[in-house]
């Protein structure tokens, strides 16, 4: 596929998204089962406490979950997660202006949250669920495609390639742009996510990291989560709660290699991390 220029701004709803330096997504998951973070903002005051401190931060978007898509969960009903994600996309929306992603691959569920204000949709499935790709459309906002070998309930069982893992998952992820564009959901709405963790092995991680300035030749925004995942716990041996330094550090190579959003539990720390290593890159450039 020819080279092009990622795009500089990315209009979200009402927002417009500001992508010629990396930016930050804070993850939000109102779910009782995440892996790291499962049940503690399922009340609603505490979810947008919890964003509002993500804002603060430094978090360019939100990010709200209302399905656990950790290894070995299991599908939620349409109703379970509106239930969990509308109250507090609303109060997102009307009480802090904030910017709201939501992480779901309902057909449903993506109606009524563009309906309620959210900016865009974030679906590891990349649209493949039946109705998805037409509500997609209808919504008007830009969708986020992630790549994932298999299902959450499985994705983890011995997950292996035929052909370099990168290769694999660059050439999904095109077909799924055709797809979408097939069916008139324009390219400067989508955004690309190799999906770490989710059908991979430790080795195809790494090896998708190093190389993940491949996916970049496609010309459209990278988004990358592998925020508290358990890579960086085999690779260090770090439980849940100690893998933030193992974290920045993929952060950093994620910018280096051409990641746009960085999706993350820990805001801070992280937007420290990007702007360092954003900084050394532009100082770069400066004089080439």
């Amino acid at each position: 596929m020819m080279e092009t220029a990622t795009p500089t701004w990315l209009p979200c709803g009402r927002h417009r998204l500001d992508l010629s330096y990396p930016r930050i997504m804070g993850i939000l998951n109102v779910t009782p089962d995440s892996f790291s973070d499962g049940g503690q903002h399922t009340v609603i005051d505490d979810a947008v406490r919890h964003a509002e401190r993500m804002l603060a931060e430094g978090a360019a978007i939100i990010d709200v979950g209302g399905e656990s898509t950790r290894p070995g969960s299991r599908d939620v009903s349409t109703q379970q997660e509106l239930d969990r994600v509308m109250p507090v996309v609303e109060r997102l929306v009307r009480e802090l202006d904030a910017l709201v992603s939501v992480d779901t691959s309902s057909p449903v569920v993506m109606r009524e949250v563009a309906a309620m204000g959210a900016g865009m949709i974030n679906d590891v499935r990349a649209l493949q669920r039946e109705g998805a790709l037409e509500a997609a459309l209808g919504t008007g906002l830009p969708v986020c495609l992630m790549h994932m070998q298999g299902e959450p309930r499985d994705m983890q069982h011995a997950p292996r390639y035929d052909v370099p893992v990168e290769a694999s998952v660059s050439d999904f992820l095109e077909s799924r742009v055709a797809a979408c564009e097939a069916a008139g959901l324009r390219r400067e709405r989508l955004l690309l996510d190799p999906g770490f963790g989710f059908g991979k092995s430790v080795e195809h991680n790494l090896r998708l990291l190093n190389r993940l300035s491949d996916l970049s030749t496609q010309g459209l925004p990278l988004m990358v989560g592998m925020s508290r995942k358990s890579m960086i716990g085999k690779v260090l041996g770090r439980p849940v709660e100690e893998r933030l330094p193992g974290g920045l550090a993929l952060a950093s190579l994620a910018v280096e290699r051409g990641a746009s959003i960085l999706r993350v539990h820990d805001v801070g720390p992280v937007l420290d991390a990007v702007n360092m290593t954003w900084a050394v890159l532009r100082e770069g450039c400066e004089h080439d």
